[in-house]
């Protein structure tokens, strides 16, 4: 099988140092440094650790305690289980791409921990998270087209999502509800849409690319406001697909921007653009980038959410600022691949992800906990505040964000 180009997304365009113009629109390239521990020897001692002691009966970190940073295990059956997984596909890239030596055998634990995975292929209570359940199985299929285990995985996956979907809605539904009119379609829903298309260009079933961009389009209509933020829910009515409410739930209010929300959307919409060209995707990837910098605060920490008041203090969330730094390298590639390419534009959004980067190592990186990170917010809703913790999925791209900037010659290991 010919396996398609895009699996090394960010390959597909890559931009070196000597391309670099500095000083676009008000950024300056040369005073925005990465941040070494992007690729410090920790990241690699952490993980390994972690991926020695794999429970018996499988079991998935998700988020740490907030005082010593251990992490706190769950079931597969969860949505953030794929996250571990792929960070240890994702330090088999890093090795690669550091020429480093003496290195465990990444790709080998990444499969042994995607083990318990299978099982979720045929049961699950995920819904729309199939697709970050998807995760490791794709990393796996980048590194070996073949791979059968992780086919019928990627494949029974999208088929998972393609049945949530409703074409008078014209979406996937995110979250079941009691009342089956009630159709809530969520934000992060942007990211699921992945597996879509790594399934069509397994089974050239294009009914799969089709959803993905129904969805896309639908979100990018009733999801995004004109001033480029997001809503985290849109609640439809399943019969008639007109929209009966727009709110949140893991936000401040439902007027509000919930930062790891917008984050989910710039990845997503940039990702949408990279698979189908349709030039909207690019544009509200770039209105929802523009809104979350305009919105960091002076010290360029990102927030729980960005309406949130700041008395009390509101916690940052480190994931959803990794998230969106890896969106922005992510966009960044796609304004340099236009005809002719956007050298300002991706100037600009490069030199975003590496301010934010830096921001976030500076307050976040933790050496003494489990992960690699703290401060980051599951949610901020008292009296279950789950917040100022390590996240997975914060981790897994703070590494991806490291390796993306080597393939586009804007770090060296």
């Amino acid at each position: 099988m010919l396996f398609p180009s895009w699996w090394h997304k960010l390959g597909l365009t890559i931009i070196s140092s000597s391309q670099l113009h500095p000083h676009a629109l008000g950024f300056d390239t040369d005073s925005v440094a990465y941040p070494q521990e992007l690729y410090s020897p920790l990241i690699q001692q952490k993980v390994l650790k972690i991926a020695q002691a794999e429970p018996n009966p499988a079991q998935y970190p998700q988020y740490t305690d907030r005082v010593e940073g251990v992490w706190q295990y769950f079931v597969p059956n969860t949505w953030t289980t794929g996250f571990f997984p792929a960070t240890l596909y994702e330090l088999n890239t890093r090795a690669r791409l550091c020429h480093l030596q003496d290195q465990p055998d990444w790709v080998d634990l990444g499969r042994q921990w995607s083990t318990a995975e299978i099982p979720l292929e045929t049961n699950n209570t995920q819904g729309h998270d199939v697709g970050f359940l998807s995760f490791p199985f794709v990393e796996e299929l980048a590194i070996n087209p073949e791979n059968e285990t992780a086919i019928a995985a990627v494949n029974a996956f999208a088929a998972d999502l393609a049945a949530r979907f409703n074409p008078i809605v014209g979406c996937t539904r995110s979250w079941d509800t009691a009342d089956p009119v009630l159709f809530e379609v969520i934000i992060d829903n942007m990211m699921n849409l992945e597996v879509l298309f790594v399934s069509e260009a397994l089974t050239g079933n294009h009914t799969l690319r089709d959803i993905a961009i129904s969805h896309a389009t639908k979100t990018m209509e009733n999801h995004v406001r004109p001033d480029g933020s997001s809503f985290h829910v849109v609640e439809y009515n399943a019969t008639s697909g007109d929209v009966i409410a727009r709110f949140t739930a893991q936000g401040y209010s439902n007027s509000s921007t919930w930062s790891r929300g917008q984050a989910w959307g710039v990845y997503g919409f940039a990702n949408m653009y990279m698979h189908t060209n349709i030039t909207d995707f690019l544009e509200t990837s770039r209105r929802m980038a523009t809104y979350f910098l305009d919105n960091l605060p002076a010290d360029g920490i990102t927030p729980w959410d960005f309406n949130a008041p700041l008395v009390p203090p509101r916690p940052a969330d480190s994931s959803a600022a990794t998230i969106v730094a890896t969106g922005l390298l992510l966009l960044s590639q796609q304004e340099a691949s236009l005809s002719p390419p956007n050298t300002a534009g991706a100037n600009k959004w490069r030199s975003a992800a590496l301010q934010i980067l830096s921001d976030t190592t500076r307050l976040a990186w933790k050496p003494e906990w489990q992960s690699l990170l703290a401060n980051g917010t599951v949610n901020n809703h008292y009296p279950s505040a789950n917040n100022l913790t390590g996240i997975v999925y914060g981790d897994y791209y703070y590494i991806k964000a490291g390796n993306d900037l080597i393939t586009m010659g804007l770090a060296s290991c």
